[in-house]
């Protein structure tokens, strides 16, 4: 299974995740229409792989005047929030359960997104939670 996250690194916030079991870019370009509707990022950073360089993503983004930002090639720490969220992900959940059908990692990921985002405390972020900061951003955007 392939797993693609748009987190806001402000807040950690997972805004939009796809998960599927063929490498085409459709999940991709899929996660990047959900996240760009549930608020239009100004940047959107990735790295250099396939997905990401394609004309259908870049076209994407320039349509919706996101800024592109890709990782230097081998710079896996240029992503780190990124990196580490997936680290975390691996190491706290897929690793240690055993699946037998796509729907059952689907769950999994899904439980733990919605856990990242809502419940647990990031020592990063003084022990709030990811939602609690993309929500006041949010609140705080709407005010002005």
């Amino acid at each position: 299974m392939y797993l693609v996250a748009i987190i806001d690194w402000y807040s950690r916030y997972i805004v939009s995740w796809e998960l599927s079991s063929t490498m085409e870019k459709g999940f991709v370009l899929r996660a990047l229409r959900k996240a760009i509707a549930s608020r239009k990022p100004e940047i959107i950073n990735s790295d250099q792989g396939v997905h990401f360089t394609c004309g259908d993503y870049i076209n994407l983004l320039k349509e919706h005047e996101i800024q592109i930002s890709m990782d230097g090639k081998g710079r896996a720490t240029d992503n780190a929030i990124t990196e580490r969220f997936f680290r975390n992900l691996k190491w706290e959940k897929i690793y240690y359960e055993s699946y037998s059908q796509p729907k059952e990692v689907y769950w999994a990921v899904r439980k733990y997104i919605e856990e990242y985002n809502n419940i647990r405390p990031h020592q990063a972020l003084g022990y709030k939670t990811p939602d609690s900061l993309y929500n006041r951003l949010i609140s705080s955007a709407e005010a002005i």
